[in-house]
């Protein structure tokens, strides 16, 4: 056995199966997710894709469970400081608490199967180029908390998949919601007809929601600057805006989306 270094000095914690002390704390593969409402949704959902887990020294009492768990699985887990865990988890928003996991996969979209759908589904959601990770996270918890547990995105080059800052803002939601990929968006909403009607939004040219006709309906959301393409918009069966003021002239994606499900879904 190798004989310590005459300016070794014992670390201050033991090592323990269950610690991790000097190994690297990011993986390529991984993803960061970060809060406390976050990891605790992904250990309630998914606890066999956390991989370690890092966290302040004041959180240690709100996630003895976690460390219990991890230990269990002969997985590692570290307490930090704070500047240690800002480079863990690349944002100083991280809630005292960050998690690397395995990320959950995005499922290709089959628009035949998703059409079988609309009896238990009445209502889903499509998001077409949202670019903002933030505003997909948020739109993500909405969905969540109203009990809609599937989301759809496009293929566009600027959509924003499941990323370290969309679960951060999800608050735990993207664990409740699954994401599903759309290729050739406008030709898989043509082929969700006639399940699903087929609503689009745009700013004043459309129908309130509570006039949209009573049906299983397929929101389509577009692109923070640029809104739904021509072809998407043209595949619609319908065009929604929310009535407002006229003091401002649009509302954030996440909001619209936010009221539009609410309204959506209470019919």
């Amino acid at each position: 056995m190798r004989k310590p270094r005459p300016d070794y000095k014992r670390p201050r914690h033991p090592r323990s199966p269950h610690r991790e002390d000097g190994a690297k704390p990011r993986r390529t593969d991984a993803l960061r997710v970060a809060g406390l409402a976050a990891v605790s949704a992904l250990f309630q959902q998914a606890p066999e894709r956390v991989e370690r887990l890092f966290f302040l020294p004041d959180m240690g009492r709100a996630v003895g469970r976690f460390c219990q768990a991890l230990g269990r699985a002969h997985k590692p887990y570290r307490q930090v400081d704070a500047d240690e865990l800002g480079r863990i988890a690349g944002t100083a928003m991280h809630g005292g608490v960050v998690a690397l996991a395995k990320p959950r996969p995005v499922i290709p979209f089959d628009p035949a199967e998703a059409a079988s759908w609309a009896p238990t589904v009445p209502l889903l959601v499509v998001l077409d180029g949202i670019g903002n990770p933030h505003n997909l996270g948020a739109i993500a918890r909405t969905a969540a908390f109203l009990g809609i547990d599937r989301l759809v995105i496009s293929d566009d080059p600027g959509q924003a998949g499941p990323s370290d800052a969309a679960y951060r803002v999800a608050e735990g939601g993207l664990e409740f919601v699954q994401i599903f990929r759309a290729t050739a968006l406008p030709s898989i909403l043509q082929q969700l007809k006639p399940a699903y009607l087929v609503v689009g939004t745009a700013l004043g040219r459309g129908r309130k929601p509570e006039a949209l006709p009573r049906a299983a309906i397929a929101l389509v959301l577009g692109n923070e600057e640029r809104g739904l393409s021509t072809q998407t918009l043209h595949a619609c069966d319908e065009i929604v805006t929310i009535p407002g003021s006229g003091w401002v002239q649009s509302l954030n994606v996440a909001a619209t989306a936010a009221i539009l499900m609410h309204a959506l879904r209470a019919r």
